[in-house]
């Protein structure tokens, strides 16, 4: 199951008590002050971890602590430090801190394998009676107690590492021309709403080249406000490098098609209109040689026309101009 969003809460451990203790040694009857250190409270820290593509884990165990540091004791020893906690989470996660007024603070992310990212830092340890010893008070009767941590409210949000982010309506042949260019395999059928989780697939481009392309759910119109699948997967081609329109040749006003995604876009995210980006008319296989040719030639001039854009025409199931589209995507990475 694909999770791209978990509310959690963390705790860090809290740091172990100072202690109070003298020196009891035969023949040494005035020892002097030994009480040691309380020890460190464990962190809770996330790992990024590409093996991991899912916040499925943090769905359900909603509380992670670390351990408690430990107490000193006599003979200046210092307390055991607690043990960290690590989560290990996909490349891609923001992390938020909710605070008790509903304030939303973003702490960090991690996009790197082995990246980390420190969420609670543990307590420091209490003093013990040795460090108040002076030459005014020479048998300090008191210690400090460790510092006690606080539970923190974390929102984990994922954001999907694409180089590629295929942008279109439902049913608009997104998930077959993903599965047909890699090895991906998204749930296909002829009804909207068929993907309702984004997917990821890796597109060889040639000897040594490669990148990988996302599958987004389907945009409609007014999803930048949440409506059909909203604000859920928008997200996730905000950290893609290029954008690829998908437009049916089949829909009844392909120019608004296209004004309307990228309205979208726009409207969730206003970095969106700095991506580069290609469009492609898809299903060009279902209509006749006749029809198809007559309708690309009718968009690509008003695509021209209207946007000073190029536009190509493809196939999944024929497969017409997908190695082509491969080498114009690759190309158009290269110079992202």
């Amino acid at each position: 199951m694909f999770i791209d969003y978990a509310k959690i809460r963390v705790k860090a451990g809290n740091g172990g008590d100072g202690v109070v203790s003298f020196r009891r040694e035969k023949f040494i009857p005035k020892g002097g002050p030994d009480g040691g250190d309380g020890g460190r409270g464990g962190d809770v820290i996330a790992i990024c971890d590409v093996n991991v593509n899912t916040l499925l884990d943090y769905r359900y165990t909603k509380l992670h602590a670390a351990e408690n540091g430990k107490p000193g004791a006599g003979k200046r020893k210092t307390g055991g430090s607690g043990s960290h906690i690590t989560l290990r989470m996909p490349p891609g996660t923001e992390v938020f801190l909710i605070e008790e007024d509903g304030t939303r603070t973003k702490l960090g992310e991690i996009t790197e394998h082995d990246e980390a990212l420190i969420l609670a830092k543990g307590g420091n340890g209490g003093k013990g009676n040795i460090n108040f010893a002076n030459s005014i008070n020479q048998a300090p009767r008191h210690a400090t107690l460790g510092k006690k941590t606080r539970e923190l409210q974390l929102e984990l949000v994922l954001k999907l590492m694409a180089d590629v982010g295929l942008v279109g309506f439902p049913n608009a042949g997104k998930s077959t021309l993903l599965s047909v260019l890699s090895a991906a395999r998204p749930k296909i059928a002829d009804y909207e709403f068929t993907t309702l989780e984004p997917m990821l697939g890796v597109v060889k481009a040639g000897d040594y080249k490669s990148f990988v392309m996302a599958d987004i759910p389907g945009i409609i119109e007014g999803a930048h406000m949440g409506k059909g699948l909203g604000h859920q997967f928008l997200q996730h081609i905000q950290r893609t490098s290029v954008l690829l329109f998908l437009i049916d040749i089949n829909s009844p006003d392909a120019i608004a098609a296209y004004q309307t995604l990228r309205a979208e876009l726009y409207l969730y995210d206003k970095y969106m209109e700095k991506k580069n980006f290609l469009v492609a008319i898809s299903k060009t296989d279902t209509l006749s040689e006749e029809d198809r040719q007559q309708k690309i030639d009718e968009l690509s001039q008003l695509f021209k026309e209207q946007f000073n854009i190029s536009i190509l025409p493809i196939s999944s199931v024929s497969q017409h101009n997908l190695d082509k589209l491969k080498r114009m995507i690759y190309d158009t990475l290269e110079h992202s």
